[in-house]
């Protein structure tokens, strides 16, 4: 019973520890999403192509995205009242993990957005904003997934696993 008890104790301080990661993650999410809402009322704003405007809504799409999956774990703590399961646990990691991807995908877009904006008066102006895009989201890419994984095989490896 008591070992049953430590279980569940530490499953619900995983779980909490998963929520705060979000609580730090939310703000910045949010205020990138403001930003990106006044960029529409600006009088430059007009001046962009269909395609780069369309760049700039797929982009606040998928912040939005990345706000709702980063907020659920905290959510669905709440509506499933009692102890946290490893399921929840699990459900819980992969919504913060996951969110990731489409912040990227909308940090990659708006990066397009204010390069094509930004290098009006350049020649390729589109290729190099594609190129910064491209960069962007190998960027974020790099450091939000293949660096953990990396370490996270590297760690397996030294303990054994």
């Amino acid at each position: 019973m008591e070992k049953e008890q430590t279980e569940l104790k530490k499953i619900d301080s995983e779980m909490r520890n998963i929520i705060e990661e979000a609580r730090v993650i939310l703000p910045g999410i949010q205020a990138l999403f403001g930003f990106q809402t006044i960029a529409v009322f600006n009088d430059r704003f007009e001046d962009l192509a269909t395609f780069a405007k369309i760049c700039h809504v797929l982009a606040l799409v998928m912040v939005i995205v990345s706000v709702a999956m980063v907020m659920t774990p905290a959510i669905y703590y709440r509506t499933c009242r009692g102890h946290a399961t490893h399921a929840m646990v699990r459900f819980a990691s992969q919504m913060i993990r996951g969110a990731l991807a489409p912040l990227a995908i909308g940090l990659a877009l708006d990066m397009f957005t204010v390069i094509y904006l930004a290098t009006a008066d350049m020649p390729a102006r589109l290729a190099v904003s594609i190129g910064a895009a491209v960069a962007t989201l190998l960027l974020l890419s790099g450091l939000w997934y293949v660096v953990p994984r990396r370490a996270q095989k590297v760690g397996n490896e030294t303990r054994g696993y």
